[in-house]
Formats: structure tokens, sequence, C-alpha cells
């Protein structure tokens, strides 16, 4: 296979559609000024990774099930400067009211550490700092750094800008110090470092912000293999696009991880070795759904199928009827009703599930989140079939909107009830998305607040955003400034992924 590195480039053009160039190129200019400014030197690069949203596939990835996201316009950069002189690190932001700079100096015991009981913002650059070097393993000392950072995703909106910044810090390290890895490489560091600041993450979001193809949503697959698929969406008069809108509910996955992010991971997990021992399979050591699923079925016999999509759909619909069958509580599990239902002592099953990220929870609804999982996947292979069936047909474009559209309103239904990852806001602005013209609209990113994504044919964009803002950002903020509307609610194609620019 050939090898897949994070493209260099001296063009914006190739970073950014056309329309955004001028925009960009303005921002660049002031990060260099900025830079030259607080450090007295010019940067020798700018790492850049983008935020992402996810069309649809909500919490599935870390059960091992494919997702399908997209790379948006918004994006962290970090210019850097080095240093062989010492190998102190300086971290500042060009907005250093909200982000004062901080420095640290590399570690030889433990290369940096991060205190991740503490909410600070230069955790992030410090965990792909650390994952980065831990996987370089430096013969010499690692370079001193100077870097100063913007970000333009929304923090806390959904649209992944943690990652974002874990995989441009890591990304920032390596080319600091002389190293080029691929890009799968770089995702597989910034999913291991993120975990260095409490969040258990599956790993959509990084590989979404390294390796997305601009004008491609990605169809990513975990389990059996890691793989990306570019799908272009299908061609239809008026065009797809898709209207990203911030509710302006702030959903910090770090200070909410104990109940909500890390509490479903533990979920989901629990219930795959539930219905692994139920099915005779623990022997094989599944640890996630789609594990399961695949040991299943090496030992039932299948029709034979038309398609890969065909496949899918039969696997998951079975699996449903297996939940059914298997998970039997409905009202949920206590900590010890799960440790007895998988086979293990208490202190067994708080080693192996309680003890790496902090949970808190009386009953673990193993059942719904299997319920979501299995119908949300099913969902995304859908999706994907309908976009790969329909690229050069323009003839049905009503009717592959409107399937689309049904599909992510059933994932939205979905993530508020099986999955009780919406909020009131999140529910009321899908709803308002809908009346406004959307073909569907559901939650994007963890949830419990941040943004949602809306499917709108491209003629109706304008009319809609205006409607949108009315009906939910004029009526709840009404002092919001323009300048601030245009963070919060705005149309977005597939963007490209990681860069680096050079000068």
């Amino acid at each position: 296979m050939p090898q897949d590195f994070v493209p260099v480039t001296q063009s914006l053009s190739d970073i950014y559609a056309e329309a955004k160039c001028d925009a960009q190129k303005k921002r660049y200019q002031n990060l260099v000024e900025s830079f030259k400014s607080i450090y007295g030197v010019e940067p020798e690069f700018i790492a850049r990774s983008p935020g992402r949203v996810n069309i649809i596939g909500e919490h599935i990835d870390y059960a091992g099930f494919p997702v399908f996201p997209m790379a948006v316009d918004r994006d962290c950069l970090i210019a850097v400067s080095t240093t062989s002189s010492d190998t102190k690190v300086h971290v500042a932001n060009v907005d250093g009211k909200k982000y004062p700079a901080r420095e640290f100096d590399y570690d030889t015991e433990c290369i940096v550490h991060i205190d991740a009981s503490i909410h600070e913002w230069t955790n992030y650059f410090k965990s792909g700092y650390k994952g980065m070097l831990e996987k370089l393993q430096l013969k010499e000392s690692p370079a001193g750094m100077n870097c100063l950072m913007d970000g333009s995703v929304p923090s806390g909106g959904g649209m992944s800008s943690s990652a974002a910044f874990v995989c441009t810090a890591a990304m920032a390290t390596m080319k600091a110090n002389k190293r080029n890895l691929e890009k799968s490489e770089i995702v597989q560091i910034a999913i291991e470092s993120e975990r260095y600041v409490g969040v258990n993450s599956g790993g959509m979001d990084q590989t979404a912000s390294v390796m997305s193809r601009a004008d491609s949503a990605t169809f990513i697959e975990f389990e059996p293999e890691f793989r990306t698929i570019p799908v272009e969406f299908p061609s239809t008069e008026p065009a797809i696009s898709f209207v990203v809108s911030n509710t302006l509910v702030t959903a910090d996955k770090v200070v909410s991880a104990p109940v909500c992010y890390n509490l479903r991971v533990v979920e989901t997990s629990v219930g795959a070795m539930l219905l692994a021992k139920e099915l005779g399979l623990l022997d094989s050591n599944p640890k996630t759904y789609k594990e399961v699923m695949d040991i299943y079925f090496t030992k039932q016999d299948e029709p034979k199928f038309t398609s890969e999509t065909e496949q899918w759909s039969y696997r998951l619909e079975k699996m449903l009827q297996l939940v059914e069958k298997y998970i039997v509580k409905r009202e949920g599990y206590t900590e010890s009703e799960m440790s007895h239902a998988v086979g293990l002592s208490d202190s067994e099953f708080k080693s192996k599930f309680m003890s790496k990220f902090p949970v808190r929870a009386e009953l673990f609804q193993l059942y719904t989140r299997a319920v979501h999982v299995f119908t949300e996947s099913l969902r995304v292979v859908r999706f994907r079939d309908i976009c790969e069936s329909r690229k050069s047909s323009v003839s049905d474009s009503k009717d592959t909107f409107t399937r689309l559209g049904q599909l992510m309103n059933e994932s939205q239904e979905s993530c508020r009830d099986n999955f009780n990852c919406s909020c009131p806001e999140l529910d009321e602005l899908t709803a308002i998305s809908r009346k406004a013209g959307a073909y569907g609209s559901r939650l994007t990113g963890a949830g419990w607040g941040g943004c949602t994504v809306s499917l709108v044919s491209e003629d109706q964009v304008e009319t809609f955003i205006k409607t949108v803002r009315k009906e939910y950002f004029q009526k709840r903020f009404p002092n919001i400034t323009e300048d601030e509307m245009s963070d919060v609610i705005f149309a977005s194609r597939p963007s490209s992924g990681a860069y680096f620019y050079t000068f």
C-alpha cells in the first residue's frame, strides 16, 4: 500500500475552499504576526487539524461499529518554532485572556506531568506532546518548542475541538522533532493521547480530523481492521448541504464524563460481555459489540448476500433479536447485578470496568444502550448505501433527501430515548430545524449540548438559517452579535483533513 503522510503545502487553496481563502489568509497572517510579537522569531510551520461533524453514527465507534463523519473548515492551528538550546515548551493562545500562556519542560521520567483532575486548556497540548514522544522514542532530547494556537472549532460544541487540538499538538511535536509518521499512526497516537486528560475516546474524532478528504464524508471502520472509505454525497438538484447549529449549551467531556461519556462506554462494554457470555463466546474474549457480532457469525450459517450492505443489515437485525432475548433487565442493572450477569466477582468487575476512568451511576442501562448501538449502526450502513447507489442520478433528488433525512431524524430519536445523550435545547433546535425546512436534523458529537447538523437543500440554506436564527437564537440569546451568530450557525461542505502549512 502507498504511504499516506500528512501533506505539506504553501498554498491555502490546497486546504480551504476558494470562497474561504481570503478570510483564512488574514487569519494565518494574524497568527504569524502574533507569534512574532510574543516570541520575537518567525514560526517555522503551522500544523492544522480540523473539527468534524458526524453526519450519522453517534456513540457507536467505541462499540466497534462504522461511523460517517466529515471534516469542517473550522480548525485548530498551531504555529511553531523550535530550538536545540533547551527542551522547554511554551504554549500560548491568540485569545490570551481566556487561555493564559503556559510553559513546561521535558521530563526524562514521564515526558510531561498531566493532572487530569484540573481543567486546564494546555492539558490537551501536553497529551498530544506526550503521546507523540512516547511513540517516537527519541535517542536524543526533544526539541524545545514555541507554540501559538488559534482555534476556530467551538469548544464544547460537539465538533471535536479537543480531538482537533490533540491531533494538532501531536503533529506539531512530530514535525518539530523532524520525524514523519503516516496519518494512521498519528490517529492512533491521538486516540491514546486524549486518554491522558480523562476521556475514553472511540477514535472517530481523530480519524475524521486527520484523514478526511475534501468533498467527501468518511465511512470509518474500526474492526476487524481500521479502514477509511471516502464517500461522496449523491448528485441531487439542488445540491445537498449541511448546516451546523450550536445550541450554546457547553458539553465539556472531561467535566461530565463520569455520568455521561465514560458511563456510556462502560455500559456498552459490559453489555457486550453479557451478550458474549449468554452466546457462549467468552473464550474468544470479545470486548465490543462488533467483536461479539463477528465471532457469533463465524459459527452461523448465513444466506448468500448480494451486497455488503445486505450482509450488514442481516447481521445487525439478528443482533437486535439477541439483545431482546438476553439483556433482560429493562429498568437497568446495579453494579452487583452486572458483575453477576457477566460471571465476575465484584472486585474483578470493578477492576475490569470501573477502575480506568471515573464512572458514577446507580442503575446501568445496558438494554437501551445496546438497542441504540445496533439500530444506529444500521442507519449508518443504510446512509452510506443511499449515497453510493445514487451518485449519478438527479431524477430522484426529492426521494434521496427524504430518505437520508429520515435516517438522521431516527438517529436523533434514538440518541434522545435510548442513549439519553440529548438535552432540551437539542430537542428544541432539531424540531425548529425540521419546521424550517431541514429534511433531517440531529445532534452531532457526544451530545448533552453542543451542536446539531441538519440536511438542507442548497437553495434553501439562506432561508433556513434566517428562520433558525429567529426561532432559536434570537429568542434565547437576544443580545447575540452578528459576529457571534456566524460562529453558532453556518453551512459547511466536507473539508480536507490534516495539513502542514510552511513558508
